[in-house]
C-alpha cells in the first residue's frame, strides 16, 4: 500500500525542524539520496510572486530541503521553468528566483540556482497519450530530483499539487502547445500522468503550510492549512490532498483518469496516511475555483453537449480597469485567441477555456465569468 506522511507545521518559522521530523518518519534522508549524486529540487515557481501570496513553494521549504539533503548529496540545484507566459531564459529565471525568495536563501542553504536554459526532446514510447516530450535539460542531467510542490486550487484541473508540478519540467513557451492539443480536462490529466511516468521524482514534499483556495493557481487567496506532506508517489499525495480540499475522487480529473488506466493506487482506500487522521485534516469550507461546478451543473453540461458547454461554462474576461496590456496573456494563449490593443481582448470563439491567461495575469485583470446556466444550476447548492 502506498504511504503518505504528514506532520503539522503551523507556520514557516518551523519548516526546518518539521521537515526533518517528516523525513525521519520516512526513514531518513539517506533513503533518497546518495553521496555521489547530483540532486535537483523542483519547486513550484509559477511566476515571479512574493512568497506570502502563496503562489509558489515557500523559500523556507526549499532552504530546509537543501540543507537536509545537501548534507548527503554531492550537490543540490534548484531547477524550474516558470509558467507558460514566460520564456525559459536567464532573465526570467533571475527575476523569478529573486521575487520568490529563492535567491535570498540559496547561498546560506548550500543550494545552486540553475541558469541553463537548454531543453531537449525525450522519446517516451510507453506513454498512453504522449510519446514525446520537450523537457528542460537540467532536470534530465540530475541523478535524481525532489518534487517540492504547493497545495493550490486550479481553474482547469480544480487542484494543483504533486503531479501537476512536474509540468514545470516543460520549457515555458512549450507549455501552451500541450494546452492547445490537450483541450479537455481528461486529455490534460492523461498528459500529466504520462509526464509523471517519464520523470518520476524520488520524493515529493508538499507545501501545505499556507495553500491557495479560490481562483488559483495564480490569483487565489492564501489559506492557512498548517501541514507538510510527503510521499514517494506523487499521485498518492494528490489523492490525499484532494480529499483534504473536499474534491470528490469522481470529480477530480487526474484521479478519474488514473482510475481509467487501472493505476494503483488511484483511490483513497489504497493509500495509508501516517502521522495524522484524515478526518481531522479535511477542510469543509475550502473554496474551490469557479470552474468547479456542482453535480447538477455537470449533468446539464453533459446532457446539452455543445450548448451545455456554452451556457454552463466559465469564461475568462478582461477587467479593463486593471489591464496594463503587458501581453502575458497573449503569450500564454495556446489558440492565439487574445489580441492586445489599449487593453487585452479575448476572441470568445477561439477560446478553449484552458484558463492559462487567468493563471498568468499577475495584475488580476482577468476574471472567470460564470455563464447564466452555471448560475442557475449552482443556485440550489449555493456554489
Amino acid at each position: 500500500m502506498s504511504k503518505v506522511y504528514i506532520v503539522k507545521c503551523p507556520d514557516y518559522s518551523q519548516t526546518e525542524p518539521k521537515l526533518a521530523e517528516l523525513i525521519t518518519m520516512m526513514g531518513g534522508a539517506g533513503q533518497f539520496v546518495k553521496p555521489d549524486e547530483k540532486l535537483a529540487l523542483k519547486p513550484n515557481l509559477l511566476l515571479a510572486a512574493d512568497p506570502e501570496k502563496a503562489v509558489t513553494t515557500h523559500p523556507s521549504l526549499v532552504a530546509a530541503a537543501g540543507k537536509l539533503f545537501g548534507a548527503i548529496a554531492q550537490s543540490v540545484t534548484v531547477v524550474e521553468s516558470p509558467g507558460a507566459g514566460y520564456s525559459y531564459d536567464t532573465k526570467t529565471l533571475e527575476k523569478t528566483y529573486q521575487a520568490c525568495g529563492i535567491e535570498e536563501i540559496a547561498e546560506s542553504s548550500g543550494i545552486a540556482l540553475n541558469y541553463d536554459t537548454s531543453s531537449e526532446p525525450v522519446s517516451f514510447p510507453q506513454g498512453k497519450l504522449i510519446k514525446r516530450f520537450e523537457v528542460i535539460s537540467p532536470i534530465r542531467r540530475a541523478d535524481c530530483y525532489i518534487n517540492l510542490c504547493k497545495l493550490k486550487s486550479h481553474g482547469l484541473m480544480f487542484m494543483t499539487g504533486a503531479v501537476k508540478n512536474i509540468f514545470g519540467a516543460i520549457p515555458g513557451r512549450a507549455k501552451p502547445g500541450y494546452h492547445g492539443t490537450m483541450t479537455t480536462r481528461e486529455l490534460f490529466a492523461g498528459m500529466l500522468l504520462d509526464l509523471a511516468a517519464l520523470l518520476p521524482p524520488i520524493l515529493t514534499i508538499m507545501d501545505a503550510v499556507v495553500g491557495m483556495e479560490g481562483e488559483g493557481p495564480g490569483n487565489g487567496t492564501p489559506r492557512r492549512i498548517g501541514l507538510l506532506m510527503a510521499s514517494t508517489d506523487p499521485l498518492s499525495l494528490d489523492i490525499v490532498a484532494s480529499a483534504i480540499m473536499g474534491i470528490p475522487e469522481d470529480r477530480n480529473p487526474l484521479i478519474v483518469e488514473a482510475q481509467k488506466r487501472g493505476m494503483h493506487p488511484s483511490r483513497l482506500e489504497e493509500v495509508e496516511i501516517i502521522g495524522a487522521s484524515l478526518d481531522e485534516l479535511r477542510i469543509h469550507d475550502f473554496k474551490l475555483p469557479a470552474t468547479f461546478t456542482n453535480e447538477n451543473a455537470s449533468r446539464m453540461m453533459a446532457l446539452f453537449g455543445f450548448l451545455g458547454k456554452t451556457f454552463f461554462s466559465v469564461d475568462p474576461r478582461i477587467i479593463k480597469s486593471k489591464c496594463v496590456a503587458c501581453g502575458a496573456c497573449k503569450k500564454t494563449c495556446p489558440r492565439s485567441a487574445i489580441r492586445i490593443h489599449a487593453v487585452a481582448k479575448i476572441e470568445k470563439k477561439r477560446c478553449i477555456r484552458c484558463y492559462c491567461c487567468h493563471e498568468m495575469c499577475k495584475y488580476q485583470a482577468i476574471e472567470l465569468h460564470r455563464g447564466w446556466g452555471y448560475r442557475v444550476a449552482n443556485r440550489k447548492t449555493g456554489n
